[in-house]
């Protein structure tokens, strides 16, 4: 069934089939399912024409320079190959209110909240209510416009923990993009034709030609009718409205970890919101560690960090999203299922990341940051621009330092190939992946939480992760300080039921097979002086020491080696955080304190969330975990 469209049409320039729609003959490229996906988006959306992409560096040149026409990017003459992205000021985020799983039943999505509470653990929508909203926004949606059909791979193309996509759209901005964060083009179609299954995954920027409106910025997007939708029992993605890469790069949160998540309980795996890093001591000895923070907590800091430690080194597998898969022998290994690191931009420095700063120094995509005069990008974190250089915001207005308004978004990004990060891991492409020593959960906790604790064992520490909770961040439309619960820095990400999800991380104990499972900790480096609201612990390339101690913690040959117990698992002991040169401001007993009122009024509020948020479908290891730490911080 490749029978498709009558008229190949080679388009001036450009490499790879476009086809004109309303004719009937086939393309060749594409095997029969992935006709068949095609063309029912073609039906539904109504194109004026075909692209599939082939993924060459002509055709993205082709792709950049259709943008920079439409004055959708402009590019940044300072450096190699880079684009600006100004978008619609409606278009910035993830919209977590507007991101669906659709499932039969409610309970496959999410646990029923009690008492009129609303889930704060993923949204359903009931099967009429999506085909609905589908039919009020995808018919005819791509009218006057390219649709581009992606065949992406997530994961090197081949490993056995990879997973394949197609996704279609009409955003080149979205296909400029997805060649830099997947595996994109004719190797994929490749394999797609070896029959292996596929992610269907549909974009539209919700925007038919001839406009209706003017767009802002050139940005076209349909922030009213805004609608993401996930389909984990047919593995399908439809997305609507948003160009912002979150809601648009399906390959991303949607389906790396949605439906990724879904797969992974299925199958036997997991698919988490991790980075990877791979750390090697003074002696040569290496481990690989996977770290789960919410959005805009430092993950690419960590990913990338430069050891303040004379002698250790680090390096980087991924920042973002982590797919786990335990071997023949037992041990769990992880790939980075990206191709790029799609990192927030502002705070991002040569003094915070001076690695991100590197790889991004060419063919980068960024979105929304501020511009300078001489041909660059600027955001909050970098030193003011040499004399004589002014600067131009996000909205691309003039901006002067000392303005109230910040010059790039909060959640303003940059889009680059992992490939260029100086420290990128030898083995980040590995077909088996990366062997995963520790686990480590962590999350911005003003007071309370001490810098680094171990989990008594593997139960308690998926307890860890169900009770994380953090400062909200810009990367969804959340405003302020408040502390929000963020279980396995998942809470907008899960594919199925949050209990489920947890009954899930248990059973990996009870597996079969042989198995060694890695040891689970908790870091917060953001704890701050109650008296005045300054950091106790320097963060960034000083984690270094807290990681040292996770290392030593992973080869440990007893219990209580380099470690006392408290009330939330072991802590290490007295002098056993290398603090040499770290200087005598930093408080280790402040830092390593565990109050018990806090603690007592954590356990309440995690008593309350449980009970409101998961209720019955709180697997009874957790809630004897939430028992044991209450009886520990009452006695």
């Amino acid at each position: 069934m490749s029978c498709l469209f009558l008229g190949v049409i080679r388009r001036q320039g450009c490499v790879g089939a476009s086809v004109g729609v309303r004719s009937l003959t086939s393309i060749p490229s594409l095997p029969p399912a992935v006709a068949e996906f095609v063309k029912g988006a073609v039906e539904e959306c109504k194109p004026s024409g075909v692209h599939v992409v082939t993924g060459t560096p002509e055709e993205t040149a082709n792709i950049l320079a259709g943008l920079e026409k439409d004055g959708m990017v402009k590019k940044l003459p300072k450096y190699e190959n880079c684009w600006l992205a100004r978008t619609d000021p409606k278009d910035v985020a993830r919209v977590e209110s507007k991101t669906v799983i659709v499932t039969k039943s409610q309970r496959d999505t999410i646990p029923i909240p009690a008492g009129g509470v609303k889930s704060q653990l993923g949204s359903w929508m009931s099967e009429s209510d999506w085909q609905k909203a589908r039919e009020e926004r995808f018919p005819g949606c791509m009218a006057g416009r390219t649709m581009y059909v992606i065949p992406f791979s997530m994961g090197p193309v081949g490993s056995t923990l990879s997973k394949y996509g197609v996704q279609v759209t009409d955003s080149p901005y979205v296909v400029a993009s997805m060649g830099i964060m997947t595996r994109m083009g004719t190797p994929v179609l490749k394999k797609l034709a070896e029959g292996v299954e596929f992610v269907r995954c549909q974009h539209s920027v919700g925007r038919p030609l001839p406009l209706r409106a003017p767009l802002v910025n050139s940005w076209p997007c349909n922030p009213d009718k805004v609608l993401i939708s996930h389909l984990p029992d047919s593995r399908k993605i439809m997305s609507f409205g948003s160009g912002y890469g979150g809601n648009s790069l399906l390959g991303k949160k949607c389906f790396a970890l949605r439906i990724a998540s879904r797969i992974a309980k299925d199958e036997g795996w997991l698919a988490e919101h991790m980075l990877i890093l791979g750390i090697t001591n003074p002696q040569g000895v290496k481990r690989y560690v996977a770290a789960a923070f919410p959005s805009a907590c430092g993950k690419t800091n960590l990913a990338m960090m430069k050891p303040a430690l004379p002698g250790w080194k680090v390096e980087c597998v991924g920042d973002d999203i982590a797919w786990m898969k335990f071997d023949s022998q037992g041990k769990l290994r992880a790939i980075n299922p990206e191709n790029g690191f799609f990192g927030v931009a502002p705070g991002t420095s040569d003094k915070t990341n001076p690695y991100a700063m590197a790889t991004i120094a060419k063919n980068t995509m960024f979105t929304n940051v501020g511009e300078t005069s001489d041909g660059g990008v600027w955001w909050e974190g970098l030193n003011p621009p040499a004399a004589g250089v002014t600067l131009t915001d996000w909205h691309g207005k003039t901006w002067k330092q000392g303005s109230s308004a910040p010059c790039a978004h909060p959640n303003s990004r940059f889009c680059a190939p992992a490939a260029q990060c100086p420290i990128i891991d030898p083995q980040w492409e590995s077909e088996e992946g990366v062997p995963i020593d520790a686990i480590i959960f962590g999350g911005r906790r003003p007071e309370g939480v001490p810098l680094v604790y171990e989990s008594f064992n593997w139960q308690h520490g998926v307890f860890v992760g169900a009770a994380m909770r953090s400062e909200a961040t810009a990367a969804a439309e959340h405003q302020g300080k408040v502390i929000m619960h963020d279980p396995f820095a998942m809470r907008p990400f899960f594919g199925y039921n949050f209990g489920d999800y947890l009954a899930h991380w248990l059973s990996m104990e009870r597996r079969k097979a042989p198995t060694h499972l890695p040891k689970i900790f908790h870091v917060n480096w953001f704890r701050k002086d109650p008296a005045s609201g300054a950091f106790l612990w320097p963060g960034f390339g000083e984690n270094a020491r807290v990681l040292e101690w996770i290392f030593k913690r992973c080869g440990r040959e007893r219990e209580d080696e380099a470690a006392k117990k408290s009330i939330v698992g072991w802590l290490p002991e007295n002098g056993a955080i290398d603090t040499k040169d770290l200087g005598s401001k930093v408080d280790m007993g402040a830092l390593f304190d565990v109050p018990k009122p806090f603690w007592q009024k954590e356990t309440k509020e995690l008593r309350a969330y449980f009970t409101q948020q998961v209720g019955a479908d709180l697997p009874a290891q957790v809630e004897a975990e939430l028992k044991a730490l209450e009886d520990r911080v009452h006695n």
